[in-house]
């Protein structure tokens, strides 16, 4: 069981409603199960240096079935997952704007925002998450 394309381009269409109603221009990626990209958008506007961060931001949540945001969290300075950015080839991400997407409660991909603040990156994951 994972994501399928029609699932990614649901979930990319509810985070680019969100992401125009707030007026912040994102990238958008949904990954599968295998944390293997299925789709991804840019935005008309959205930074191109935020691409690969959204992407990376996917697949973490994938990688750990954790928000990017509870993972920033954990890995702060004292915390159980501190340093845990420097693994994985530099590949984890931990700001907001990833968000696991679960079936029959299961993890079996996730949402990948980038382009705003960690709050707006937040919102737009959930609302593509929402409509997973």
């Amino acid at each position: 069981m994972s994501v399928t394309l029609e699932d990614a381009r649901r979930v990319i269409a509810a985070a680019e409603k969100r992401a125009d109603e707030i007026g912040q221009p994102m990238n958008i990626a949904v990954v599968d199960a295998g944390g293997n990209l299925v789709a991804h958008v840019r935005q008309d506007g959205a930074w191109i240096g935020s691409v690969n961060i959204s992407i990376n931001k996917a697949w973490t949540s994938k990688a750990f079935d954790i928000s990017t945001k509870d993972l920033g969290d954990n890995s702060q300075p004292t915390q159980q997952f501190f340093g845990i950015q420097n693994t994985n080839g530099g590949k984890v991400a931990i700001f907001a704007g990833g968000i696991p997407l679960s079936r029959d409660g299961r993890v079996v991909g996730a949402v990948g925002v980038s382009g705003g603040s960690g709050e707006q990156d937040h919102s737009v994951a959930e609302a593509g998450a929402a409509a997973f």
